[in-house]
């Protein structure tokens, strides 16, 4: 299993959601720290039945100790470039870690799934074309993967509404079956696609290279 340092993991997030700035801002950054932080304090318990208390959502384990780096694998570093996309929809790091965590196998399961997959015959834009139908929402490959959580509406700012459920889905139709199975029709839901972002983020991790510790530049 590859394993990246933490300046590769700022690199090629920046690079997939930033791609027109040369290095990662010091906003992106803090947004990282505050999400692995959140994720660490929050500890864990794994005899826990429950996703959220038994699972890190960026760690698979448990601190090495003071003055040892902290490598990451790939999956966490495509679970922290979520957390800041959910981040930028104005949910907290809270919130990103809640959901990251409840989800944390399946999404394993996902990535490590779609980067198998044929990324010529996913990105096929005329294939996608052919199977475009009236209505359909539109994705950018021919089998989407979403990420869908259902949280409280109401007048609330975005970042106050709390999280209900959610869950890993293939494809918008399976999405919305589970979402009218949980009852989520009654409240907001939201939609993540991740396979475009799970291939340009390995494609990103692939042109970083580890940089000493200590180094600034």
């Amino acid at each position: 299993m590859l394993e990246y340092k933490r300046n590769q993991i700022e690199e090629a997030i920046s690079g997939a959601l930033e791609p027109s700035t040369h290095e990662p801002t010091s906003e992106l950054r803090t947004r990282l720290k505050r999400l692995l932080d959140a994720d660490r304090a929050a500890g864990r318990t794994t005899r826990s039945s429950d996703p959220e208390l038994a699972n890190y959502a960026f760690y698979s384990a448990e601190p090495p100790g003071s003055g040892i780096e902290v490598w990451f694998s790939e999956y966490e570093a495509f679970a922290l470039l979520n957390g800041l996309r959910l981040m930028e929809h104005g949910w907290p790091q809270g919130f990103a870690v809640s959901v990251l965590r409840r989800v944390r196998v399946d999404l394993e399961m996902q990535h490590a799934r779609i980067l198998k997959l044929d990324g010529k015959a996913l990105f096929d834009q005329e294939a996608i074309r052919r199977s475009a139908q009236p209505g359909d929402i539109w994705f950018d490959n021919t089998a989407p993967v979403l990420l869908t959580i259902v949280s409280r509406a109401g007048k609330a700012p975005l970042a106050q509404r709390g999280l209900l459920d959610c869950a890993i889905r293939e494809g918008p139709a399976a999405a919305m079956k589970w979402i009218r199975e949980t009852g989520g029709l009654a409240y907001a839901f939201t939609m993540f696609e991740l396979v475009s972002v799970a291939f340009e983020l390995a494609r990103r991790l692939a042109q970083t290279e580890p940089r000493l510790r200590g180094r600034s530049t």
